[in-house]
């Protein structure tokens, strides 16, 4: 009794961490997104001289231009993390599919495994340079692209492996005896089965596609983000750092909340699975 007692009490416990963990980004997040409206100044008004020190109207300065750093931090995180989203929705979905088909068709799988071979060995930061910088046009579109190409690769392999073992159980082989079709054995008998590994890559490729937008604009490779997102505060604030430094560690702290409280968020869903 005492046992199952304990084990009762113990459980709940990776449960409520895991809320913990998150509560940080999921903060952040509805601030981005309610931002625009919350902000005290337009995106674009200056207030004050450059890299001001924080005071009345100002509470965390002012940046290069002499703009509110607290209006642009509102203004500049819901496009990050809408295409973040985005990027980890799609990646995670095809790559789901993806890796289903391989554990189902062996011969299709050696096919997938050949081709996501050649995407894991090109490297991911050039191959984005070298499109983006000579398909212009790209923006947004462009990235998601990419960000299929470079990362549903390595994403199928890990569900090709949940996968397999999904594909050998009775139920699987009694469908496929029955003669139901492919997607029925992809959509309605694998994937459900695959929830946990689903959840967890769903929050690795967020996190992934956080480091990704932010590294594009960073890098001021057309994503179509706007003038006023975190990654490009901290590229265009860098040169006042010692003045205002708030101007650059605000936006840099809001992406390091959201990507380490998913992170840890993910990871304390997978052990409370687990157990």
């Amino acid at each position: 009794m005492i046992g199952l007692g304990s084990i009762d009490i113990a459980r709940p416990v990776p449960r409520r961490l895991g809320l913990l963990t998150v509560a940080p980004a999921v903060a952040v997040t509805v601030l981005a997104l309610l931002g625009p409206t919350l902000a005290p100044h337009p995106a674009e008004e200056a207030i004050g001289i450059p890299f001001g020190d924080p005071g009345d109207g100002a509470p965390l300065g002012t940046d290069r231009l002499g703009r509110d750093v607290f209006s642009q931090l509102l203004y500049g995180g819901w496009g990050l993390l809408l295409l973040s989203a985005v990027i980890a929705v799609a990646v995670t979905g095809s790559a789901c599919v993806l890796g289903a088909v391989a554990a189902l068709r062996p011969r299709i799988g050696a096919v997938i495994e050949l081709g996501t071979d050649f995407f894991i060995l090109l490297p991911a930061v050039l191959g984005i340079l070298l499109v983006l910088t000579s398909w212009p046009d790209a923006g947004s579109f462009g990235l998601i692209v990419l960000a299929l190409l470079f990362g549903a690769p390595y994403c199928a392999r890990i569900f090709t492996a949940a996968a397999a073992g999904v594909a050998a159980s009775g139920f699987v082989e009694s469908a496929q005896a029955a003669g139901e079709s492919l997607p029925y054995l992809v959509f309605r008998e694998v994937i459900p089965n695959l929830r946990e590994v689903l959840t967890t890559q769903l929050g690795l490729r967020f996190v992934a596609g956080v480091y990704l937008v932010s590294t594009a604009s960073f890098l001021h490779l057309p994503t179509t983000l706007g003038a006023s997102n975190w990654a490009v505060m901290v590229r265009d604030n860098a040169s006042g750092m010692l003045l205002n430094p708030w101007a650059v560690l605000a936006p840099s702290l809001a992406i390091a909340i959201v990507a380490v409280s998913v992170n840890l968020a993910v990871s304390a869903f997978g052990r409370g699975e687990r157990e």
